[in-house]
C-alpha cells in the first residue's frame, strides 16, 4: 500500500472524531449539517468563530460540525475536511482557506454536489469560486492603520518592517499588507502582490504564520537588516506580540510603533499597554454567525447570500482601536474596544 493511501486511512479517523466534537454526526432527525472548517482551532479568532457558529447553529435548528488545520497555511487537512462533509450530506460549508488558491478545486467539488460554500474571513482566489465570502474588508482594516500612522508620523522620517503571514500570499495577507502601505503613502505597484514595492522607507517583509513566535523571529531577522526600524506592521496582533519582545529584548520598545489588524481582546489590551499604537478591529463571531444563517436558510428555500453594495463579499465591518487618535482619522478608543473585542 502506498504512503499516500496510509496517511488516508490515518487521516479518515482523525475527521470523524473532530466533526463529533464539532457538533453531531450525519443523522440528525431531518436537520441541515453545517461544516465549519477554519484555519487552526488554537487562535482565538478562530475560536470566536467556532462559537458563533455553534450559536447560530442552535438557534437556527442546524448541526455542526468543525474542522482546522494543523496551523496556518495546511492545506491538506482542510482538503480533507471537505471530503467528509461531501460525504456526510452537508448542505453547506464555512471556510477560512489556508491557501485561498490550492483550495479551489475542493470548494469546486463541493459546489458541484450541491454544497453552499460560504468563505470567511479570507477570499478564495478568485472570490466567485465561493458562493459567497462573508468578511473583514481587510484592505481597508489595513488602511486605516495605515493613515493612522501616516499621521503619527508627519515629516518624521518612517523606517518600516512588514511582519506578514506566510508565503503563500493569500487574499488577507495582501489585502492588508497592501491597504497598509497605501494608507501610509507607500507607491505599492501591484496591490495584488506583497513585497514588489521600491520605496527606500521600507526595510523589508518577514513572515511570522500568524504567531508570537513567528513574529519574534521575522523581528529579530529584520533588525540585523537595519537596526533604525520605527515603524512595524504585523499581519495579526499575535505577531505584534512576538514583534514586541523582539524590540524590547534588545531595547528598541520604546522608538518603535506597532500596528495591527484584529481587535482581539489581549491585542486590544496591548493598546491599552502602550505595546500596540493602533490596531483594525474585525468580529469573527459575528462572520460565523451569519454563514451558519445563511446555510440555513439555503437548506429551506435555496437562496444564496447577497453582497454589501459595490463590494464583491458581505462587509462585516471594520473599527480602527487605538488611545492616540490621529486628526482625520475616525477611530475609538481602548475602552470600547475591550468591550467589542472577542478571545
Amino acid at each position: 500500500m502506498s504512503k499516500r493511501a496510509l496517511a488516508v486511512l490515518a487521516v479518515g479517523p482523525l475527521l470523524a472524531l473532530a466533526a463529533c466534537g464539532g457538533g453531531g454526526s450525519s443523522s440528525g432527525g431531518g436537520q441541515p449539517l453545517a461544516g465549519l472548517v477554519t484555519k487552526t482551532d488554537t487562535n482565538p479568532f478562530f475560536v470566536k468563530m467556532k462559537e458563533g457558529a455553534e450559536q447560530a447553529a442552535s438557534s437556527t435548528g442546524t448541526r455542526l460540525q468543525s474542522f482546522a488545520g494543523k496551523q496556518d497555511g495546511d492545506n491538506q487537512s482542510q482538503v480533507d475536511a471537505i471530503e467528509n462533509l461531501i460525504g456526510a450530506g452537508a448542505k453547506g460549508i464555512l471556510l477560512t482557506p489556508n491557501d485561498s488558491k490550492a483550495i479551489v478545486p475542493s470548494v469546486d467539488k463541493a459546489r458541484q454536489q450541491g454544497l453552499l460554500v460560504i468563505a470567511l474571513d479570507t477570499q478564495l482566489e478568485p472570490a466567485d469560486a465561493a458562493d459567497a465570502t462573508f468578511a473583514t474588508d481587510n484592505f481597508q482594516a489595513g488602511l486605516l492603520i495605515g493613515q493612522w500612522a501616516k499621521a503619527k508620523f508627519g515629516d518624521k522620517q518612517a523606517k518600516i518592517a512588514l511582519l506578514d503571514l506566510n508565503p503563500n500570499q493569500v487574499s488577507v495577507d495582501v489585502q492588508r499588507d497592501q491597504g497598509f502601505l497605501q494608507g501610509f503613502g507607500v507607491d505599492v505597484k501591484d496591490k495584488n502582490r506583497i513585497g514588489d514595492e521600491s520605496d527606500p522607507r521600507i526595510v523589508g517583509h518577514d513572515v511570522t504564520d500568524g504567531a508570537p513566535a513567528g513574529g519574534r523571529k521575522a523581528m529579530e531577522n529584520l533588525l540585523q537588516r537595519d537596526p533604525s526600524i520605527n515603524l512595524v506592521y504585523t499581519i495579526n496582533e499575535p505577531a505584534a506580540a512576538g514583534a514586541y519582545e523582539a524590540l524590547k529584548a534588545a531595547g528598541k520598545e520604546k522608538d518603535v510603533t506597532i500596528v495591527s489588524v484584529d481587535g482581539g481582546c489581549p491585542g486590544v489590551q496591548n493598546v491599552k499597554g502602550g505595546v500596540i499604537g493602533a490596531t483594525s478591529q474585525q468580529y469573527p463571531l459575528k462572520m460565523a454567525q451569519l454563514g451558519v444563517e445563511a446555510i440555513s436558510k439555503y437548506a429551506k428555500d435555496g437562496s444564496k447570500p447577497q453582497n454589501t453594495a459595490g463590494k464583491n463579499f458581505v462587509d462585516t465591518g471594520v473599527t480602527l482601536i487605538t488611545d492616540q487618535p490621529a486628526a482625520g482619522v475616525e477611530s475609538k478608543d481602548s475602552a470600547w474596544g475591550l468591550q467589542n473585542c472577542w478571545g
